[in-house]
């Protein structure tokens, strides 16, 4: 159980405070509503970018890893589709040092044509060494691409291609960063042994002073399921042919996003389970698998994921995952294995209650999803779900008709 108390300052900015009177460490996380969900589909990558452009410093702090270092502080940031997150933690004595920076950089970020240039070529690099590069490296590119047709899902966090960042603009580049980093756009989260006043004094005085602006509006995540089953081959240099299979799945607020998790931990969480068990261990089909959901607060993807084995088929791979499948929408899953996997979930949610980082985030996320009611109550819905709804959900929205298929097929 996390206990916090929020309040909005005038310009917007929300603020959650979690008092932990177990940790001497305070974590200060800022979330931004913007990912890359929010990009042009002519200019992607920004939000990218951006994680990469706020540690570039400001007029005021030239170097923002510095102060941090100085008060025995360690962070980072990370982007994804809906939001990009910034943490820091540190001694509790010195959060208000990761207020200090958070504020400076929210609106006094350095975007010049040098500093701009720097940070590209950090960011056109890591696509061509993650992507580009890599076998299966362009994955995600095509399979998303074959998924989504209206939703800007339809690109990876990454962008589109690295020409987008290359060819951006510093008068692109600066609206980018004035419409979302903002304080309405934002959500200021902190856990530590502070009692939440205190945080929210300390908000203000660092926060309040920022420019009161129209929160960012996102635009329309929907996109229809698809119509017929989809497929695509790829012929490459990769180590062994490859089987991706994707299901568009329910949205983050939506029950069948928690019967989609539990049932691919059935499939591929652990060696004890299913995928592993039967693909990997005894037919070995493949030599690695997995299952997984991607998380997205519209409609994600489902996955299901192997490499094969030598000598086995596309054919004979594809009808094994469908196999598994089969097996959960037509055979009672076993109470014992339901649990385990229930267990673990509650575990996960559990030990994440320990760490204040942790704490800080998880606030900061379901303030964001707009429903806190869920920061305490995810376990209860993971609890309730049943065999039947995952077997009906199995039946019924992971089928081929509703599939897109990416082979990677091994040049010879």
């Amino acid at each position: 159980m996390i206990d916090f108390k929020q309040h909005t300052l005038a310009n917007g900015l929300r603020v959650l405070a979690n008092r932990d009177e177990c940790s001497g460490m305070a974590a200060v996380n800022i979330l931004y509503a913007v990912g890359s969900a929010d990009e042009s589909a002519e200019r992607t990558g920004f939000a990218h970018l951006f994680e990469h452009l706020m540690f570039r410093g400001t007029p005021a702090v030239p170097s923002y890893d510095t102060p941090v270092q100085e008060v025995c502080g360690e962070n980072n940031a990370f982007t994804s589709a809906d939001y990009t997150d910034f943490y820091v933690t540190m001694p509790k004595e010195n959060f208000e040092t990761g207020l200090w920076l958070e504020a400076d950089r929210m609106r006094g970020l350095n975007i010049d044509a040098e500093t701009l240039e720097v940070e590209k070529s950090v960011v056109i690099e890591e696509f061509r060494q993650r992507y580009l590069n890599r076998p299966y490296g362009e994955q995600w590119h095509t399979l998303r691409s074959m998924v989504y047709t209206t939703s800007p899902y339809r690109w990876p966090v990454i962008g589109l291609t690295p020409d987008h960042i290359r060819e951006a603009s510093v008068e692109e580049v600066r609206a980018f960063y004035d419409r979302f980093y903002i304080p309405s756009g934002a959500i200021l989260s902190v856990s530590a042994d502070i009692e939440p006043e205190r945080v929210f004094e300390a908000a203000e005085r660092y926060f309040g002073h920022l420019p009161t602006l129209p929160a960012p509006v996102r635009g329309d995540l929907h996109q229809e399921p698809l119509a017929g089953p989809v497929r695509k081959v790829i012929e490459a240099p990769v180590p062994a042919d490859q089987i991706t299979i994707a299901f568009l799945m329910d949205r983050r607020s939506e029950r069948g996003y928690y019967i989609c998790d539990l049932l691919t931990d059935l499939l591929a969480g652990g060696e004890s389970a299913r995928i592993f068990q039967h693909l990997v261990k005894q037919k070995q089909i493949f030599s690695a698998a997995n299952a997984y959901i991607t998380g997205e607060v519209g409609e994600g993807l489902l996955i299901l994921t192997g490499q094969l084995c030598s000598g086995v088929t596309i054919e004979q791979a594809e009808e094994a995952l469908y196999e598994e499948l089969r097996l959960l929408s037509e055979e009672p899953i076993g109470e014992y294995e339901l649990q385990k996997v229930k267990n673990k979930f509650e575990a996960n949610i559990t030990f994440g209650e320990l760490n204040v980082m942790n704490k800080a985030m998880n606030l900061g996320y379901y303030a964001m999803l707009g429903d806190m009611a869920l920061l305490n109550g995810e376990i209860d819905i993971y609890r309730s779900i049943t065999a039947e709804e995952i077997a009906t959900y199995v039946r019924t929205r992971l089928v081929p008709q509703r599939s897109a298929t990416l082979i990677y097929r091994k040049t010879k």
